[in-house]
């Protein structure tokens, strides 16, 4: 970045004289090639989203998470019914394309229009769609979604700095690590130190090339097996390769 000196000789960042602020996500839906983002419905997800969930064998996807498990219909129902009602955050279902069923839910959230900042959050996904091409999906949905049409500069996402899979998943979709926040939260009863990651709107266009190549049909086998690595796509990119 180049150095900007105002008339005190200081150091000031870069002038916006075009910022007028980004727009409110409004979407009903996001639509992709493995899945659909649907805004939240307790009449319509609920009893697909407890089922899909039933699927693990254990509670721990649920460790780092505000809420959950639920142990009955009833009280994750409670729970969507609250939860399709606000708009920050703004949950979503994804809904898997080959199914029509409902996998797991996610959210926008933090979302601060004024100064062009808005966070991934309440990443719930069942068994159904962890390690998919539907999760990277949803990622590059909401890339496209608050980049490009909302006109946001800066994506965050944050997690327990314990949770090592969200952190790799950060990782892994191209979020820069900025640091952790300690004793940020208490939840559930316990200290959370937060872990920071962002990616900004400079580095948007090239993430959003390594996502489209990573997700186009022809980088899977017979098998569904990938052929190249998201992460390989990714430093390809921001290289110009």
């Amino acid at each position: 970045m180049t150095e900007r000196l105002n008339d005190y000789n200081q150091p000031v960042g870069d002038a916006l004289p075009e910022w007028s602020g980004a727009r409110l996500p409004d979407a009903p839906s996001l639509q992709g090639r493995y899945c659909r983002l649907e805004r939240l419905s307790a009449d319509r997800h609920a009893a697909g989203l407890y089922e899909a969930y039933r699927d693990a064998p254990d509670a721990r996807d649920w460790t780092y998470l505000p809420s959950g498990p639920y142990e009955t219909p009833e009280a994750y129902r409670a729970w969507l019914l609250n939860a399709e009602m606000q708009r920050d955050p703004m949950h979503y279902a994804v809904i898997d394309a080959s199914t029509g069923q409902p996998v797991g839910t996610v959210a926008l959230m933090r979302i601060d229009a004024a100064n062009g900042v808005i966070e991934v959050g309440y990443v719930t996904y069942s068994p159904r769609m962890q390690r998919t091409r539907l999760a990277t999906e949803v990622m590059a949905l909401f890339l496209r979604y608050v980049f490009d049409e909302l006109g946001y500069r800066r994506f965050e996402w944050k997690c327990d700095a314990l949770n090592a899979p969200s952190c790799a998943a950060a990782t892994r979709f191209g979020f820069t690590f900025e640091g952790i926040f300690r004793q940020a939260v208490v939840t559930r009863g316990r200290n959370r130190d937060t872990a920071w990651y962002s990616i900004i709107d400079s580095e948007y266009p090239a993430l959003i090339t390594a996502f489209e190549r990573w997700l186009a049909p022809d980088n899977f086998d017979a098998n569904g097996v990938q052929q190249q690595k998201l992460g390989t796509l990714v430093a390809e990119s921001r290289a110009g390769r």
